[in-house]
């Protein structure tokens, strides 16, 4: 079940990569499962073709998805697996930024630490 919130800053495309994303780590969708086409979920969520192909494509760019011509998109991603060398690298890419404007605001190690602990379980509830 996707949810998304034209009111907020992070754009639609962000949001359905998330929540496909965070649906994967609760289980909800598998290694091996097919997301609907790009035409059928823009339908569904009454959002623009464009806005769910490009959040499939970053899917894919991460290693998450593979678009199969005729089949659609394929979950390849493993919640159970550990992450490669690449899929490590590229979150820390994704992290450093974030982490340095925690820091600017004064965050210290302790609350980034409570910070990433409260995030792990408020995805992982959400499924209940």
């Amino acid at each position: 079940m996707v949810i998304l919130d034209s009111e907020s800053n992070v754009p639609l495309y962000l949001q359905l990569r998330t929540q496909i994303i965070e649906s994967i780590v609760r289980g909800e969708l598998a290694k091996g499962d097919t997301l609907p086409s790009v035409r059928a979920l823009a339908g569904d969520l009454g959002i623009n073709m464009h806005t769910v192909n490009k959040s499939y494509h970053e899917l894919e760019s991460k290693g998450i998805i593979k678009i199969v011509p005729k089949k659609g998109a394929v979950i390849i991603a493993d919640a159970k697996k550990h992450a490669l060398k690449q899929q490590y690298e590229n979150l820390v890419e994704d992290l450093r930024p974030v982490v340095a404007e925690g820091l600017v605001y004064g965050l210290s190690e302790a609350d980034f630490q409570q910070l990433i602990s409260s995030i792990i379980s408020k995805i992982k509830e959400e499924s209940s």
